[in-house]
């Protein structure tokens, strides 16, 4: 039987710093810094008209198969917004996040967030499928 190398260390891996060798966000010597860091695939721009109405889509793409709630269309400050993605989050009892001025609830709860945000004075349109 022939022996061959099968696994090279020296060759330098994706994700890792052709410098060092080290994975990217564990970088030593400061090489990988200067790379602008990969977009996460999820992070896709949401292109929502700004008439005042805020959008409840439901969401999968790019997420596993999980799907996820998208809060589009709030105006406000950062702080505002992450008040009320927090009460929102607790409304449902579940996680979320705030994604620029989308707010990402996590499973499926359109109509519970519908009722509660045209009870805080909102006008809701809940769009997609």
């Amino acid at each position: 039987m022939e022996r061959r190398v099968v696994y090279d260390s020296d060759a330098v891996q994706p994700g890792r710093c052709p410098t060092c060798g080290k994975r990217l966000d564990r970088c030593s010597c400061g090489q990988s810094r200067a790379q602008p860091r990969p977009v996460r695939a999820g992070a896709r721009p949401l292109s929502v008209p700004r008439d005042g109405v805020v959008r409840l889509l439901r969401d999968r793409k790019s997420r596993g198969g999980k799907t996820v709630t998208l809060i589009a269309g709030l105006s406000g400050t950062p702080t505002a917004l992450a008040i009320l993605g927090s009460d929102l989050k607790r409304l449902c009892g579940t996680g979320g996040t705030l994604r620029g001025d989308i707010l990402e609830i996590q499973g499926d709860f359109r109509e519970r967030l519908q009722t509660e945000l045209e009870r805080r004075g909102y006008t809701v349109k809940i769009a997609g499928g």
